[in-house]
């Protein structure tokens, strides 16, 4: 699992770590990480020469000691100060180093066009403008110079791209868009939440002896060896209903094939028994795809509810199913909730509870809850407003009520973070917030960001498939929080095999859950203890 630390965890541990080592010893340690990347990423280019751009912080110091030991190693070396009070902003002991080995300094203040110059040649250019504690945005005279990179050159942000919210709650489109990203001891948040993912690049960790096993991650990702770990593998002593029975109520009249992918996904992810509620037309269509469904209701130990589901079906083969999926809701039992089900949450559920919406979906229903949340119908200016720190930044929840606004897709697109944490809160469920960065989000759990989908899985029925995924570990035992990541990791790795680089369809996405799943458990079980 890749986890992310919030910056004011990361400050506190490195405070505690700082009081019991040579003074500076973690910055040599960052540099000397950072440098030997540098030197692997310039050795693969054939490339030769190095442009540090450097702020006042701590990781303009270590942008000027990894060019000290750059230099060193015979690259050509150059620094561009982009400090607004010039060389004395600077560690003056890390430029120091970086003048003794030969590199060559450029304050941009006295002469921005040279400076331009000298970055505009650079084979990578170490991005040091400013780091976890930066605001979102840059500053004019340093976004000029980052435009001047060359477009073939590789560039590395040390620690965060400099313009992103390290915190990554807020977008910025005014940042350094790296190519790789190297961070000290742990990710963190910007470096995995749909805000700052696309600008990190490449994450690479370098170790440099901070210990934060045992300190709470602000974000998680599962990868793949997770699989083995908490998908539910039977044991001799298993028989289907042990593995779990799932219920599922999705397709109809309209939207028949709904239901085959729900119904097969499940299937091909390994559950116990399925039983299938639905009108005719998707009842012949699941026979067939899935002759293994049991059609009907009965016992279950979970519902898979919504995928192709009118919220309000004029048909009377449809009446029964909208009953089943209210007497799913109503249950005690655990639901997983997609599409058109969405229509039917009105509030907080007690039992386990995954809602799967996408951006619009997850508008529509914090406007149907009463929640505004991105402001009021006075026009205020919602969370992605602004520019401001994290810390400047009220949060949604502390906000006065005020009337609800409609709150819309593009709402929820600039701050997905933040809205599906005020849906968590209004409904207690698990929010699955699809997207190309998938949120998981449970209230007092980490966040869980899931990146394995290839943009080909942008299809008509793919939701569906995760829904019947999801519902399988359900029906499993597994809690919401895990059911819904692990569940958006098998989808993704399974698309992306399914793609190959092209284009895929969700009915052999469902089909290709089982070889997904197969393969990640055999990765478990040959990976080293």
């Amino acid at each position: 699992m890749i986890r992310a630390h919030a910056v004011e965890t990361v400050r506190a541990v490195e405070a505690r770590a700082m009081a019991d080592l040579p003074d500076g010893e973690l910055m040599q340690r960052a540099a000397q990480g950072l440098a030997e990347v540098a030197a692997a990423r310039l050795e693969d280019s054939d490339g030769s020469t190095v442009v540090g751009l450097v702020g006042s912080g701590d990781n303009g110091g270590d942008t000027l000691y990894a060019v000290a030991h750059l230099a060193e190693s015979g690259y050509a070396c150059a620094v561009v100060v982009v400090a607004a009070g010039g060389r004395d902003a600077l560690r003056q002991e890390a430029l120091e180093a970086a003048e003794d080995a030969g590199t060559i300094v450029h304050v941009a203040a006295d002469d921005e066009e040279a400076a331009a110059r000298v970055v505009a040649e650079a084979d990578l250019v170490l991005d040091g403008i400013v780091g976890i504690g930066g605001r979102p945005g840059l500053r004019p005279e340093a976004a000029r110079l980052v435009d001047a990179i060359d477009d073939d050159a590789w560039v590395i942000a040390v620690d965060v791209a400099s313009g992103l919210d390290p915190s990554g709650e807020t977008g910025e489109d005014d940042a350094v868009w790296a190519d790789e990203t190297v961070t000290f001891s742990t990710a963190k948040p910007a470096h995995l939440l749909p805000a700052g993912e696309a600008a990190t690049g490449r994450l690479t960790v370098i170790d440099i002896g901070l210990d934060l096993s045992d300190t709470a991650a602000a974000v998680e990702r599962l990868d793949y060896d997770d699989v083995a770990l908490l998908w539910p593998v039977p044991t001799a002593g298993d028989d289907k209903y042990s593995r779990g029975v799932l219920g599922v109520v999705a397709g109809s009249e309209e939207y028949p094939g709904a239901a085959v992918l729900t119904t097969t996904a499940a299937a091909e992810a390994g559950v116990g028994m399925l039983r299938y509620v639905g009108s005719p037309t998707p009842v012949g269509l699941v026979h067939a795809a899935v002759p293994e469904a049991v059609v009907g209701t009965g016992r279950v130990q979970a519902w898979a509810v919504g995928p192709g589901l009118p919220a309000h079906e004029s048909e009377p083969a449809g009446h029964s199913q909208l009953a089943a999926a209210r007497v799913a809701r109503a249950s005690d039992l655990p639901v997983v909730v997609d599409a058109g089900g969405l229509e039917l949450v009105d509030g907080p559920r007690a039992a386990p509870t995954v809602l799967t919406p996408h951006a619009g979906e997850l508008a529509r229903l914090l406007t149907r809850l009463g929640s505004a949340a991105g402001g009021t119908d006075d026009g205020t200016e919602g969370p992605t407003g602004g520019g401001a720190s994290t810390g400047d930044r009220e949060p949604l929840l502390n906000r006065p009520s005020g009337p609800a606004r409609e709150v819309t897709a593009d709402d929820v697109k600039g701050d997905p973070l933040a809205h599906a944490r005020r849906l968590a809160t209004l409904t207690g469920a698990t929010v699955l917030l699809k997207g190309a960065t998938t949120l998981v989000v449970t209230d007092g759990r980490p966040v869980r960001s899931q990146a394995e989908a290839p943009p080909w899985l942008a299809t008509a029925g793919s939701g569906d498939v995760l829904t019947g995924v999801i519902g399988a570990l359900l029906a499993a035992g597994l809690e919401p929080h895990d059911a819904a990541s692990l569940g958006a990791l098998v989808h993704g790795v399974a698309a992306d095999r399914v793609s190959g680089g092209g284009p895929l369809r969700a009915l052999a996405v469902a089909h290709g859950i089982r070889p997904a799943v197969r393969d990640l458990l055999a990765r478990g079980r040959t990976a080293p203890a």
